[in-house]
């Protein structure tokens, strides 16, 4: 597997497996009817901001990050990152991947820590793939995530310094 910088050229094959993801309404605080458009917005990041895509030997898109800084100003110093695995490639390291990558990234840049802000506690292979990288629950958000199945569950604040 390849990790490499996304580019909107990606977008048509993240797309749809996004879509999926989203549109289920179980990880992601999005709008269940996100467009192609303003999620291409909001997940392609321009620079210093990156995007990646995990992609096979074949160059099939298996999954993508993107990296940010958490917070503007005197709180830039903490970064944040985000994942989407193609559903059809769970279970491979793709996440784990993915995760190790923005992990490094951050470090390399400078940054002093991650935080993932909205960690859905049912979302119990993220929440232990990222406990596995020495993540910890700094604190929940009682309710703060409606599930489609589980009705309102909690949301992890997740943090590791680097």
């Amino acid at each position: 597997m390849l990790i490499r910088e996304a580019t909107s050229e990606d977008w048509p094959a993240i797309w749809p497996f996004f879509h999926e993801i989203v549109a289920a309404g179980e990880t992601f605080t999005y709008p269940l009817d996100l467009g192609r458009e303003q999620a291409a917005g909001w997940w392609l990041l321009e620079p210093p901001h990156r995007t990646v895509v995990a992609v096979s030997d074949d160059g099939t898109v298996l999954g993508t990050a993107k990296m940010n800084t958490n917070h503007m100003g005197n709180g830039a110093h903490i970064a944040s990152a985000s994942y989407m695995v193609d559903p059809r490639h769970s279970g491979k390291g793709v996440g784990r991947a993915l995760c190790t990558y923005t992990i490094d990234w951050a470090r390399a840049a400078g940054f002093r820590a991650m935080q993932f802000n909205a960690v859905v506690e049912t979302n119990t292979a993220a929440v232990g793939l990222y406990r596995s990288l020495g993540f910890e629950v700094l604190g929940t958000l009682p309710e703060g995530f409606e599930h489609p199945e589980k009705g309102f569950v909690g949301l992890h604040i997740m943090y590791r310094p680097l």
